[in-house]
């Protein structure tokens, strides 16, 4: 590999959060070309870009056939992280582009702001703290976590460490998922049910179910009046799981009585978005995953990947 390839990194704060894996590159004769906007890219920024690019350390833009016969020279998509449902994996492989992801590296970190928003949702901890700092002294009668049903829709790695998490809040837990993993249900008394079970027991649910086809809009109009009267709503997956209309009426008749969402149906968000409506939600900008430990560790693994894939090894996770 003697001559210099090209790597777009459109994953933001590269250059700051991922110094030893921009190096990594570099030391294996990369040039990196940094996403410039504090967001995802669109088609007509990479359109001008993409046609020398080599390889790409991709954030969560949109990578299809409309992208990939632009690119001649791509060779590889490394995923900076897990989901990979905004790209074309058939389309990538008919274009000889390998795409590989992160897995488990973000675990921890998306499961801790799972249990923050839990845990602020509870107590109404973000009103609370506007209020305060307005001069206001605003008494809020809140709700412990201890003695609650907690559901966990989906028990992949993530729900695995909230269970995690959780357990020492004596709580009861419940879980479902086509493929369980018993002996990890076992270590923290998680309880495998059906999803009905989860939606009509549980007082508080959190959704970490994989975005797939079948999964689109899980969470609609019909599931959301199976839940508990004055429960908990939870989303730190992905924002096509859920029918975020349905989830404004949910709100808006009580059903529910707080929300907590860090993914969205369409991202980056706009400041109309009904949703933002309610006080009893809290929102936050698809940012479970940012953690140093999560940019540093994944940024080496995507890094790597690519390194792989010009070096012709099979890159670890390789997708496609």
């Amino acid at each position: 590999m003697s001559q210099q390839k090209k790597v777009l990194v459109t994953a933001t704060n590269y250059s700051q959060l991922c110094a030893e894996a921009k190096q990594l590159l570099e030391k294996n004769n990369f040039e990196i070309i940094e996403n410039p906007h504090d967001r995802p890219m669109k088609f007509g920024e990479l359109k001008e870009i993409i046609g020398d690019i080599d390889a790409v350390v991709a954030g969560v833009d949109t990578w299809d056939e409309s992208i990939f016969k632009l690119a001649p020279n791509l060779k590889v998509i490394s995923r900076f992280g897990v989901g990979v449902d905004n790209i074309n994996l058939d389309q990538a492989k008919e274009y000889g582009i390998q795409v590989t992801n992160a897995p488990r590296l973000n675990s921890n970190a998306v499961a801790e702001l799972t249990v923050n928003l839990i845990l602020n949702s509870l107590r109404n901890t973000v009103n609370l703290h506007v209020s305060t700092r307005q001069g206001h002294w605003e008494r809020f009668v809140g709700t412990e976590l201890k003695g609650k049903k907690v559901g966990l829709l989906g028990f992949g790695n993530i729900a695995q460490s909230v269970a995690k998490k959780l357990y020492g809040f004596d709580v009861e837990l419940l879980a479902y998922d086509k493929f369980p993993n018993k002996e990890i249900a076992a270590r923290y008394d998680v309880q495998f049910t059906s999803y009905e079970e989860i939606l009509q027991a549980s007082d508080i649910v959190s959704m970490h179910l994989p975005n797939l086809p079948e999964t689109h809009h899980f969470m609609n109009k019909e599931r959301f009046n199976q839940m508990k009267q004055g429960s908990y709503f939870v989303n730190t997956s992905r924002g096509a799981l859920v029918d975020e209309k349905a989830l404004y009426e949910a709100l808006e008749t009580g059903k529910l009585q707080a929300a907590a969402i860090d993914v969205y149906e369409k991202e980056p968000i706009t400041r109309d978005n009904p949703l933002f409506h309610f006080d009893n939600i809290i929102t936050t900008p698809h940012t479970a995953a940012e953690s140093y430990e999560v940019y540093h560790s994944v940024g080496l693994m995507t890094a790597q990947a690519i390194i792989s894939v010009f070096q012709e090894r099979t890159p670890d996770n390789l997708l496609n």
